[in-house]
């Protein structure tokens, strides 16, 4: 589970992109190293020679921070990194997953309608670097010395939610959308497998705001990407305790986000009350607030700009949702409290009072997070950059356990 005890939290970095993760990495950078070993990893030398550079003009204390030059050209390390397993004998392993960049084929088959020729075409373009990012997580295990244990089955580390008893939560819309020809049963055994779990819970569908694409219109004029991940609403506190992300009824009707998350979020709630963790026992199910929505009125362009913007390409979205060049949308980040990191002595979480979001609501965040971790300190990070990419904290990180002995 992700509150015990840690060796690292790894994270990934990439070129600087037009939204500005540097700054955010850098907050949490310094925020870990005095509690946690770091590990980065990078594509290549001249990348990591950047970082460094970087890090140390924003007084970066490096002592803490381990470089490792690891094929692979992603940022969100949680995603294709190594999810890493301890067992009882202290020995350290990583479940293998398949790669294939979010359900990219997927994407091009619904993006145009099943033509053969123009999703051969594009996913070919792509296939070398989704080839090379999928091999990231075993790249890791060598490093660490840690035994691979490996599937067909493609997810992310973003929807791997354990608690560290047995227990396993996925969001099955990703896991559908990823896997479009393989079935429940045979994805839920290859999950048991590898992840050493006894029971898996499956919850529908994870925020509007995270739809299953780059990019998608989730409904009307709001769009967004996203990955479905249950990072981003559901998560462990503890080993009999759910964090559930929640839309009060008072605040269902501001906007059509919050309507679909209050229906979405109520279906989660059922479920998980209707079920037991893996000795029988039902869980303690706690709702956390989402940030009050943000929006940020966009341009469908032509191309990407090479300036630092918000406005997508109408080509990017699916056809039978596209806008056309010039039209104004909305668009939606990835904004919640649920995609959070817990490791040694500290909680990092997303921070939204700066965008706007009531910061009463974020107090009766900041008291859940005292109460569930009261040895750790709790910093509210603002990670929006992220969040405008479809990710945040959570996503940016990968914790390694420490390898635990028996007596």
């Amino acid at each position: 589970a992700e509150w015990e005890k840690q060796d690292a939290v790894w994270l990934g970095w990439e070129a600087d992109s037009t939204l500005g993760f540097y700054p955010v990495v850098t907050e949490m950078i310094k925020t870990l190293t005095p509690h946690v070993t770091v590990k980065m990893a990078f594509d290549n030398d001249s990348l990591m020679q950047t970082a460094k550079r970087y890090l140390m003009l924003q007084k970066v204390d490096t002592t803490n921070i381990r470089f490792y030059l690891m094929p692979g050209d992603r940022y969100w390390i949680r995603d294709n990194g190594a999810a890493f397993l301890v067992n009882n004998k202290g020995q350290l392993g990583v479940a293998d997953f398949g790669w294939n960049q979010y359900g990219f084929p997927q994407f091009l088959k619904e993006k145009y309608n099943n033509n053969r020729d123009s999703v051969n075409k594009y996913l070919n373009k792509r296939l070398p670097s989704i080839n090379r990012t999928g091999k990231l997580d075993s790249l890791m295990a060598i490093a660490e010395n840690a035994q691979l244990f490996k599937t067909a089955v493609v997810t992310e580390g973003g929807n791997i939610e354990v608690n560290g008893k047995g227990t396993l939560i996925v969001c099955e819309s990703a896991m559908k959308n990823r896997n479009p020809n393989l079935t429940k049963e045979f994805m839920e055994s290859e999950l048991k497998k590898v992840l050493g779990v006894s029971k898996v819970i499956w919850l529908k569908r994870g925020l509007a705001e995270d739809p299953n694409g780059f990019y998608r219109r989730i409904t009307g004029n709001y769009v967004g990407g996203g990955v479905q991940h249950s990072d981003e609403f559901v998560r462990f506190s503890n080993a009999s305790t759910i964090l559930l992300a929640w839309v009060d009824e008072s605040e269902k009707n501001l906007n059509p986000i919050n309507k679909m998350n209050y229906e979405r979020l109520n279906e989660s709630y059922q479920l998980l009350k209707s079920v037991t963790d893996q000795d029988g026992k039902p869980f303690n199910i706690i709702k956390v607030p989402l940030p009050d929505l943000t929006t940020k009125k966009i341009i469908a362009t032509k191309e990407y700009s090479k300036e630092p913007s918000l406005n997508i390409p109408a080509n990017r979205f699916y056809i039978s949702e596209a806008p056309k060049v010039g039209d104004t949308l909305l668009r939606v980040p990835a904004s919640s409290y649920m995609n959070y990191l817990v490791t040694n002595g500290v909680v990092l979480v997303s921070s939204y009072v700066a965008e706007g979001s009531s910061k009463e609501k974020e107090n009766r965040v900041r008291k859940i997070f005292e109460t569930q971790f009261p040895t750790r300190k709790i910093v509210f990070i603002n990670a929006m950059p992220q969040n405008w990419d479809g990710g945040g904290i959570h996503c940016s990180t990968q914790q390694q356990p420490s390898k635990r002995h028996q007596n």
